[in-house]
């Protein structure tokens, strides 16, 4: 029988790297036994392994997203010569690249059939896409991308090209990027803990900001349309 997963806590809730805190599972026939603990089962566990959960998927959404700031950049350069593109917020992150991990990161903890993760791997992504270019429209009047000249389009904030390319970046995500991610994690956790206030805090910031100046802009441009 192999012990429960550990989860590393001091007294007062934070990362610790010397002490740990293990956390049983009952199996579905009700027998006692411990095993791995995915994200669903933690979350109702207990409030306080599921903060500690909560700011390692943090962590993730982070880091995904300025990696997505790096490759949209780096596209950008290769395409038109300049580094720098503009998008809805202002630091170097891109929240869509964010999303889509953790909403695969969270589907693969259901430990879903490897076909079924391909699959998801395809869809997800494109459907962060679309909602995120509809939402940014219908709120911002603006569209960031456009994909409108493409062949197999659906009103230009996804097509078929770029969801292939978004297949293959997540599957390779999933499945080679994330194991490493997590060892850089385990690595960083007690710094990440100081810096996740930081984090959180320029991240909302930078969002309501933003937001308020965009839709000033919105608001300028309907009354002059009046």
């Amino acid at each position: 029988m192999r012990a429960a997963k550990p989860f590393l806590l001091d007294s007062m809730h934070s990362f610790c790297p010397t002490q740990a805190y293990y956390l049983p599972i009952l199996p579905d026939d009700n027998k006692r036994g411990a095993g791995q603990i995915s994200i669903t089962q933690l979350l109702t566990l207990g409030h306080s392994p599921g903060v500690i959960l909560a700011g390692e998927y943090f962590f993730y959404f982070m880091l995904y997203s300025f990696l997505g700031w790096v490759l949209e950049g780096s596209y950008n350069l290769h395409s038109l010569g300049t580094f720098r593109k503009e998008g809805f917020l202002k630091g170097p992150v891109k929240p869509m690249y964010g999303f889509a991990p953790l909403l695969l990161l969270a589907a693969k903890d259901l430990q879903l059939p490897f076909p079924l993760m391909i699959a998801l791997a395809l869809l997800i992504p494109s459907a962060v896409e679309y909602i995120s270019g509809s939402l940014l429209k219908s709120v911002f009047h603006k569209q960031w991308w456009d994909y409108s000249e493409m062949p197999y389009q659906w009103n230009g904030h996804i097509c078929l090209k770029f969801s292939l390319y978004w297949w293959g970046l997540a599957t390779v995500c999933l499945y080679g990027l994330q194991p490493l991610v997590e060892m850089m994690y385990l690595r960083l956790a007690p710094l990440w803990t100081l810096l996740l206030p930081l984090a959180a805090l320029l991240l909302t910031a930078d969002l309501l900001w933003t937001c308020r100046t965009r839709r000033r802009g919105v608001k300028g441009l309907e009354l002059g349309e009046g």
